[in-house]
């Protein structure tokens, strides 16, 4: 018999199902093997991490509905073309924005993921997203206040100031990556239509802003807001049921005494242990607060936040569902080189 005349034998529906699973659902099967192993090795954290992914599902739901009616709207209006048409034209100016808005704007790391996932599949230029990014999830009207509180006024005007400026020099080195040929489709696949600084210019199409006369544009605002939710959905699902065990297993005692000692040793130690670190913005302010009137210095705690905030649990694995390796690669890579070095700056700035 001739070997070659012979075809490939087809999986069975099962296996069929089960490699369709595994291709477009891992989210949702780790989500449900770390659930299983939880229930069956401690079965009292079962609820408590239930209960976590719910009530921060929940805390921003409305972050989640505006995002998602903003991306379907401009899929079904055609206006996503004009959105990401405003965002190539002068891309110094688009950066600058991106980090302004980034650092004024009242999202904090889980609620500005849902608004990046919009952005980001409707074309927007991806230097001004990351300026955005890196920007948002460090300061804002409520944690500027609370900060100035807890750390003092100096403390907070600062962190306001590096994260605008972590915003400009993340933003400006994707831009420049872009220029030099690098991050060439730097989104996963089936995630919008690029969203790099030489994204496509599609072929201009006037707006139809009354897109519920026309049935079919109501049918693509309603599967484009179906595909949007059930895409953050799952992600944020795992993302806010790691951030449970880690708060559950992980002792801050052990993050304090980490961080403690003088010298430039302790800021290169608090960025590396606020990359993973378990606290949002908002927890860790106490912590810091406690530890710099322990003896610690203030440039290891501003490290601490800075690596913390950029890199916080669901900001990071919300980075890695959208873009490829390389991109998440360099986001991890400025996030800390720039908080070690707004430790460095805010260092000697308080030795002055």
């Amino acid at each position: 018999m001739d070997m070659t005349d012979q075809t490939h034998p087809q999986p069975g529906p099962f296996v069929a199902a089960w490699q369709h699973l595994w291709r477009k659902e891992r989210p949702w099967l780790a989500f449900a093997v770390i659930l299983l192993v939880v229930s069956v090795i401690d079965p009292a954290q079962f609820g408590p991490s239930v209960a976590k992914v719910v009530n921060a599902l929940v805390s921003i739901a409305p972050f989640l509905a505006v995002s998602i009616l903003i991306a379907a709207w401009a899929g079904a209006t055609g206006a996503d073309n004009l959105i990401a048409r405003a965002f190539t034209g002068a891309p110094a100016m688009m950066i600058l924005m991106g980090a302004l808005a980034g650092g004024l704007s009242p999202f904090c790391s889980c609620g500005v993921i849902p608004l990046i996932a919009a952005l980001l599949a409707i074309g927007v230029p991806l230097a001004p997203v990351m300026a955005f990014w890196l920007a948002s999830p460090l300061m804002d009207p409520s944690m500027f206040v609370l900060t100035a509180g807890v750390l003092g006024l100096e403390f907070a005007v600062a962190k306001t100031l590096i994260a605008i400026g972590m915003g400009v020099a993340g933003g400006g080195i994707v831009h420049l990556v872009i220029r030099a040929g690098g991050l060439a489709n730097p989104l996963r696949e089936g995630i919008g239509n690029g969203g790099c600084g030489g994204a496509k210019v599609r072929a201009p199409k006037p707006p139809v802003w009354a897109f519920w006369h026309d049935p079919a544009r109501v049918t693509k605002f309603r599967q484009e807001g179906i595909k949007t939710f059930l895409f953050l959905l799952k992600w944020l699902s795992l993302a806010f049921l790691l951030e449970s065990l880690m708060l559950a297993y992980l002792p801050a005692q052990l993050v304090t005494q980490t961080l403690g000692g003088t010298g430039l040793a302790p800021i290169a130690i608090a960025t590396l242990v606020g990359v993973p670190a378990y606290f949002n913005g908002y927890a860790a302010l106490p912590l810091i607060g406690t530890l710099m009137e322990q003896g610690m210095q203030a440039g290891a705690g501003m490290a601490f936040l800075i690596a913390g905030g950029v890199t916080s649990l669901p900001a990071a694995i919300a980075v890695w569902a959208l873009v490829r390796f390389r991109v998440f690669a360099l986001y991890i890579a400025i996030s800390l080189g720039g908080a070690f070095a707004s430790g460095l700056l805010f260092h000697f700035w308080t030795l002055l």
